[in-house]
């Protein structure tokens, strides 16, 4: 390389986003992941064994996926190809593959094939990567942000290494940008003062995303003006570098179910504060609201059911008014329902009886209806129906007869717990059994 070329080099690196220039070029300057990297800690242990094994690497945006990667490739000697699979097909696929085997065949070197957002590729193009990654033509590294036993073929999973990544904690965070500061070929040849306020903001609105939190700072520094040697970066100027929080939400992955799987618990926990909390972000994640509701549907009959029959009504009543009004209106709607189901009694009897009777039906074969409960109405039925079936009109609404099939009398589905208006329902039913018909409560 001659003096130009590294000139010009120097000028580009200079030049590049901040993000990219505090990119760790090996193990021991990687920010946070201790789980992963501390010392005796499996992918450490991998490196140091020169033993490297097709993996995905999950977890949320900016918290080093393919940072990691490539300080694999450096510290093992692979060679290291990338591809994006938002951008990406079978025939990219088929060039990088053809790599791999030139480097085996003539540099008697391994590739690590590194592919971002793997989740995005289909079924045939996950496919086309088991027999490459079977007989180690590549050491296949695929990034996801989303689970990946959700995303990725269980094929190609099964063949490959999970590795969880973590957000960045606050600790991290308020860590890189301590090194920013002081290690930047850029940065610390400037006299920059960030206050406390400007900090913590910095550090709360990237979401424990290393990338968003250098991309804010950077554009926070250059945005203001330089006073006789000194740059002073205060919140609001953090505030306006990021302008607003990202909320890491996406309706068609794992967070989306993770969401709606917290909103589900907080109201069956009866927290309203917490379920509303999960509404609201939801909602101000873009959720489909007809989900939310649906959901909501669910919860009233089997969480609540017959401890407050009126939840059901409510629910589905919720689903016709949000179509009607739609948002931002819903919203009000939407949460009137949340508190009222997150308020409500809970039981579950109902949602327990049927599915005792389906694993019981499912596993059992002679299940005939009794003679007296079939249809009559055919002619010639009563030629076939001997059994006389008791009409319960006929005996002031109750009358003592056994309705399950022969042999199973005495099998019982349904138990009350007793709870909210179930508990009146249960006392009726035993008054009617009684005959007492008076005591019977009518509300």
């Amino acid at each position: 390389m001659d003096l130009f070329e590294l000139n010009r080099q120097r000028q580009l690196e200079k030049s590049a986003p901040l993000a990219d220039r505090m990119r760790p070029e090996n193990i021991e300057d990687f920010l946070g992941q201790d789980h992963l990297l501390g010392e005796g800690k499996i992918i450490r242990r991998m490196i140091k064994s020169d033993r490297i094994y097709s993996s995905i690497f999950y977890g949320p945006p900016g918290v080093g996926k393919t940072t990691l990667a490539k300080i694999i490739s450096k510290s093992t000697n692979m060679a290291f190809e990338k591809i994006s699979a938002v951008a990406s097909g079978i025939s990219d696929l088929k060039k990088k593959i053809e790599i791999a085997k030139d480097n085996l065949k003539f540099e008697n070197k391994k590739t690590i094939l590194f592919i971002d957002e793997i989740h995005r590729f289909n079924k045939s193009q996950q496919d086309y990567l088991l027999p490459f990654v079977e007989d180690s033509t590549i050491i296949l590294i695929g990034a996801t942000t989303e689970n990946p036993y959700f995303e990725v073929n269980k094929a190609l999973i099964s063949r490959m290494y999970v590795f969880e990544l973590k957000a960045h904690t606050n600790e991290d965070l308020h860590k890189l940008i301590d090194m920013a500061l002081t290690k930047d070929k850029v940065l610390k040849n400037k006299n920059i003062k960030i206050d406390k306020d400007a900090r913590n903001t910095l550090v709360k609105f990237s979401n424990g995303d290393c990338r968003a939190l250098l991309n804010a700072l950077e554009i926070a520094i250059f945005s203001q003006e330089d006073k006789e040697g000194i740059i002073e970066v205060d919140r609001q100027s953090i505030l306006n570098s990021i302008q607003k929080k990202i909320s890491i939400y996406d309706r068609n992955g794992d967070r989306h179910y993770d969401t709606i799987s917290a909103f589900i618990k907080s109201m069956r926990g009866s927290d309203p504060d917490a379920a509303i909390f999960y509404l609201a972000k939801m909602l101000n994640s873009g959720e489909d609201i007809k989900f939310i509701a649906r959901r909501m549907i669910i919860f009233a009959s089997e969480d609540i059911s017959l401890a407050d029959p009126y939840a059901l009504s409510l629910a589905t009543n919720t689903f016709t008014a949000i179509n009607t009004v739609g948002m931002p209106e819903a919203r009000i709607i939407l949460a009137q329902t949340c508190i009222y189901l997150s308020l409500a009694k809970k039981n579950n009897s109902t949602y327990l009886a049927i599915n005792k009777a389906m694993d019981f039906v499912k596993n059992e074969k002679d299940l005939e209806v009794p003679n007296k409960l079939k249809d009559t109405h055919y002619k010639g039925s009563k030629n076939l129906v001997k059994d006389t079936y008791l009409y319960p009109h006929d005996y002031n609404g109750y009358v003592k007869q056994d309705y399950l099939p022969d042999g199973f009398v005495k099998e019982k589905f349904y138990e009350s717990k007793d709870i909210g208006y179930e508990k009146i329902l249960s006392k009726n039913l035993e008054k009617i059994k009684r005959g007492n018909e008076d005591e019977i409560i009518r509300d």
